[in-house]
């Protein structure tokens, strides 16, 4: 409580009925100002706690009504004493009779970019600073937030340990290449080797070649070899130079990984994931997720909602080819078996095949990364990818390999050197299990959610080719 006893609240608890007759604090944003011929304004009041702002009512006996409260504009910081009462109005429970208002910060109308208008996305992107006090951006902040929260409470109630892996590594963990370098060599004078001409990686930071992580996978195996069940959520990075609606140069990740856990295993916790954070944000980001439903992609609801009641077909990719050659659709992209499957393929089996999610594994051992684990057939391997409607892809994992003779003809299979990864060839010399992990791009995850069309709108500052603003 302040010295006024007034009781400071967000403005997603004002809006509720049961604060109807207290005095509150309330702090945020004007989004929009009018005056009545009565004598007193109504400003709409948000402070990013929720969708929907709270009428303010200022009488103009207010000391400050003329000089401050009548020159109030789109972007103007304020805080508002007053008390909540029940609303007259339509679509609010909740309005706030003014007994102060306090102007904090001005916003010139004439230059503050925000006007009430619909602005478009590409614009906003221009003045990521400012576009988190739009509707659109405010609510992707919101189920975002909503979906980390839910991350990390499935795991946890699962048993599952948070551990940091590296940012900074000598590993690549896809195997290929496309991965940022990490240097403290001036590049205009670079050291040289001089019998060879190569650079001289002794003369930098960690003296070899490092990078920005494409995964924290291979990390997460040494504690899931020592702990059980691990998981990992942070940062990774691809110098992929992809310039698309579904790719960024840095991402956030959620990696877990599990000892003593199959394919089938897997395949389960995938599932069940999966169903945890589309109801949380369903049920706990109601009116974000409406917004989204009404605004961006009329169906999002009833297709999350169809994910969450149903059960996932499980898929062998030898099947998976079978349907799509048998279909008589005509793709873009011929299948035959061995080859990789687009978006249109996997949108085929979800949305008009099975119209479900669906879980293709056992792919061919020739399109996957050294790390998955080879079947008895010696074609295929324990690999996963979990697909949903209207985009394809979601989540992709597998069994890894725990035999060390495999292990190490696979990598042999694929050009790698073994000596840059004796620690993970060490793994499968001490104490080797069966165990398998998968991974979420959480901003995959947060474009389905809400059916934005660009992954750029689902992370606060994108980093993509050629632009690193912000």
């Amino acid at each position: 409580m302040s010295e006024n006893k007034s009781e400071k609240m967000s403005v997603a608890n004002a809006r509720k009925a049961e604060a109807i007759g207290r005095e509150v604090l309330l702090q945020g944003w004007v989004r929009t100002r009018r005056d009545s011929k009565a004598g007193f304004s109504f400003i709409e009041l948000n402070d990013g706690s929720s969708m929907g702002g709270i009428q303010i009512i200022a009488d103009k006996d207010l000391e400050n009504y003329e000089s401050e409260i009548k020159r109030l504009t789109a972007g103007c910081s304020i805080s508002v004493v007053g008390l909540v009462k029940e609303s007259p109005g339509k679509g609010q429970a909740t309005e706030v009779q003014a007994k102060s208002v306090t102007l904090h910060g001005t916003a010139d109308s004439e230059t503050y970019p925000l006007q009430k208008k619909r602005h478009s996305f590409e614009f906003l992107r221009t003045i990521a600073h400012l576009r988190p006090r739009t509707n659109s951006f405010g609510a992707v902040a919101r189920v975002r937030n909503c979906a980390c929260r839910s991350i990390h409470n499935f795991f946890q109630e699962e048993g599952f340990l948070y551990v940091h892996t590296p940012i900074i590594t000598a590993s690549d963990c896809e195997g290929a290449g496309e991965m940022f370098q990490v240097t403290t060599l001036d590049l205009n004078e670079v050291p040289k080797v001089p019998d060879t001409g190569t650079v001289d990686f002794s003369k930098d930071f960690f003296d070899r070649p490092s990078y920005l992580t494409v995964s924290g996978q291979l990390e997460g195996e040494i504690y899931a070899s020592a702990l059980g069940k691990v998981y990992t959520f942070g940062p990774t990075f691809r110098a992929e130079n992809s310039n698309t609606s579904r790719h960024l140069a840095e991402f956030w990740m959620v990696e877990p990984e599990a000892a003593f856990f199959d394919l089938y295993d897997n395949m389960d916790l995938a599932e069940r994931f999966l169903k945890r954070i589309f109801r949380d944000a369903m049920e706990q980001c109601h009116e974000d997720m409406e917004f989204f439903n009404l605004r961006i992609d009329k169906t999002i609801l009833e297709t999350l909602t169809k994910i969450v009641d149903s059960e996932f077909v499980r898929l062998p990719y030898t099947e998976a080819v079978e349907i799509l050659t048998g279909s008589g659709r005509q793709f873009e992209f011929p299948v035959t078996w061995g080859c990789d499957l687009q978006a249109e393929h996997e949108r085929f089996l979800t949305e008009e095949h099975f119209k479900c999610p669906v879980i293709l594994y056992d792919y061919p051992r020739t399109i996957k990364p050294f790390y998955m684990r080879v079947n008895d057939d010696e074609k295929t391997v324990r690999a996963m990818d979990v697909l949903v409607p209207k985009v394809g892809e979601i989540i992709g994992g597998s069994q890894r390999e725990e035999r060390l003779d495999i292990l190490k003809s696979r990598m042999a299979e694929q050009n790698l050197d073994t000596e840059n990864y004796w620690w993970y060839i060490d793994l499968r010399r001490y104490g080797s299990v069966p165990h398998s992990g998968f991974g979420l791009g959480l901003e995959r995850a947060v474009q389905f959610m809400t059916g934005m069309t660009n992954i750029r709108d689902v992370i606060p500052f994108p980093r993509t080719p050629g632009s690193a603003d912000f």
